[in-house]
């Protein structure tokens, strides 16, 4: 039987990621990625495995939507001595994933699969599933079964690099990354790859709480609201927020800047510094996990120039915080996509993003784009804005239009594309002679196109020499 496209009737997805959905697994984008885009695909029929380092307390196998979606919580044995999260017990974990992983997915999945003629995607995400995905290959070929799926490894980030034999992963993978910017990086070093981007649930262009958005700054009482998402890593240009929060303060401008980092020890360095510039910090944490948790906890934090934030934050909340904020600093020095640019032109706030791998941004339309590391270029911009109300509400605007290019559906759409490519040189799929399109009733459906273009013609006012016919 040919194929000409892969279809939720006849593709099943097997994803492999050390980050998953539970609270446990989830340490930063990795997590948000995986879960979301097997979400995505499972609410678009498609059948999903889902492989990640799982919380022991929870069910080794779960099924999700309407039982498309299979959770596969790996390596809960070696978690239970490691409680405090995915990457406790690394690299235990990452020789037990590369040791079980490949026959599971090889003999549980693929052959089932297969048997039923169905097309297999294997996706691995960064450098923990590179060596999984050289060994599903192996076997693959050992039961005469590689043809019959289609391999791409994506990596999100440069982290690990060092771990990864290039050469063998090429061979048993197609290269995939998040943006032209990590493009370029994998070219230098001889390799060639898809862009495929990063993406956003839907559900995060739904409109934001105005109330509570007025109450978080009504909370925080303050002229300027500066808020940072991201590790506690120098890369991430931290100090470059703090400074710029010292220098809005030295306006007479109160300015509260809301931190949330991570567990890293630059965080330490990063505060050290406010110390330093003369900023007060104080750190706080919610009682509960409700939004008005949340927002009390902002309006109890005593009025500090930078609130560092201890708490698992909430999408939910983190759209109030960026909403609210007259810059979100997402200002990072080697960035090779940015979820948080991204979310937070969603929500319709406005961006300070880098220059490297946020694809996504147009300057001073949908996002702030800063080009250096000088704290001053934050200072500059923040008050231009404050100058040009206007031009705030325009970026605000362009940003959720913007965003809305970016759901995961429409990332899909793209990914779709890439694996029908993949999938026709290795002959699992068939290129169509005509526009598979013109197959549904071709002549009423060329008819109908044919009178929409007559109406825009006849409904198009014509001008000659700027003056309206």
């Amino acid at each position: 039987m040919q194929r000409y496209e892969m279809t939720a009737e006849n593709t099943e997805f097997v994803i492999l990621s050390f980050e998953g959905p539970d609270l446990y697994s989830m340490a930063g984008g990795l997590g948000v990625r995986g879960t979301n885009l097997s979400q995505a695909l499972a609410d678009q029929g498609f059948s999903v495995h889902l492989f990640f380092i799982g919380d022991p307390k929870f069910p080794g196998e779960e099924f999700r939507c309407a039982d498309r979606l299979v959770l596969h919580r790996w390596c809960q044995w070696i978690s239970e001595y490691h409680p405090t999260g995915v990457y406790q017990g690394e690299y235990e974990k990452y020789r037990d994933f590369n040791d079980s992983v490949p026959g599971f997915v090889v003999n549980r999945i693929v052959k089932p699969a297969v048997a039923q003629d169905k097309v297999v995607v294997i996706m691995g995400e960064e450098w923990h599933t590179a060596e999984a995905m050289c060994r599903i290959n192996e076997l693959l070929h050992i039961e005469g079964l590689r043809e019959k799926a289609v391999l791409f490894w994506n990596t999100n980030n440069t982290f690990g690099f060092q771990q990864i034999n290039w050469t063998r992963l090429a061979n048993a993978a197609t290269v995939t990354t998040v943006s032209k910017y990590m493009k370029q990086i994998l070219l230098g070093m001889g390799l060639r790859t898809f862009v495929i981007p990063n993406g956003i649930p839907r559900s995060l262009l739904e409109g934001v709480d105005e109330g509570l958005v007025s109450r978080l700054r009504r909370g925080l009482d303050a002229d300027l609201i500066l808020s940072k998402v991201a590790r506690w890593d120098p890369d991430k240009r931290w100090l470059m927020a703090v400074e710029a929060t010292a220098r809005l303060k030295a306006r007479g401008l109160k300015t509260t800047l809301l931190a949330r980092g991570g567990i890293e020890p630059h965080g330490g360095e990063v505060i050290q510094k406010a110390h330093h510039l003369g900023l007060t910090v104080n750190e706080v944490r919610t009682s509960g996990n409700s939004l008005n948790d949340y927002l009390s906890m902002i309006e109890e934090s005593n009025g500090a120039d930078i609130i560092s934030i201890r708490s698992h934050c909430t999408q939910e909340f983190l759209r109030i915080v960026y909403r609210a904020s007259s810059a979100v600093l997402a200002n990072s020095g080697h960035e090779p996509f940015g979820l948080v640019g991204l979310e937070t032109m969603a929500a319709g706030g406005i961006a300070f993003t880098g220059s490297t791998g946020e694809d996504y941004v147009v300057p001073l339309h949908s996002a702030i784009v800063l080009e250096t590391s000088d704290p001053g270029e934050i200072e500059g911009y923040v008050m231009y804005l404050e100058a040009h109300p206007y031009l705030k509400e325009k970026i605000r605007i362009a940003a959720r239009e913007t965003a809305s290019l970016f759901t995961w559906e429409e990332v899909i759409k793209n990914l779709i594309q890439k694996l029908e490519y993949r999938a026709r040189i290795q002959g699992l799929l068939t290129m169509p002679s005509r526009p598979l399109l013109l197959d549904v009733d071709a002549p009423v459906l060329q008819g109908a196109l044919l009178g929409h273009v007559q109406r825009s013609i006849e409904e198009t006012p014509v001008a000659t020499h700027g003056v309206a016919a």
